[in-house]
């Protein structure tokens, strides 16, 4: 089914010359995965969101009770 704005886009797309289109596929292409791969890192992230608060909250406590101690960049 063809909404208004891809038909649109296509109206827009049979107005380039060829050589043209083909540039411009490919960005959109490349845009289009751009896309998708941030909409699947903002899933993944929205999933595990509660897990990070409570990590957060565990290592805020263990600070808190002078368990944790600074990290030493030089040990990595």
């Amino acid at each position: 089914m063809e909404s208004a704005n891809t038909h649109t886009m296509i109206k827009l797309f049979e107005t380039l010359p060829e050589q043209i289109q083909e540039r411009v596929l490919e960005h959109m292409r490349k845009y289009i995965q751009e896309i998708q791969d941030e909409l699947k890192w903002s899933q993944s992230f929205s999933r595990t969101q509660n897990r990070l608060v409570a990590f957060a909250q565990q290592a805020k406590k263990e600070i808190a009770e002078g368990k944790a101690t600074p990290m030493d960049i030089s040990q990595l």
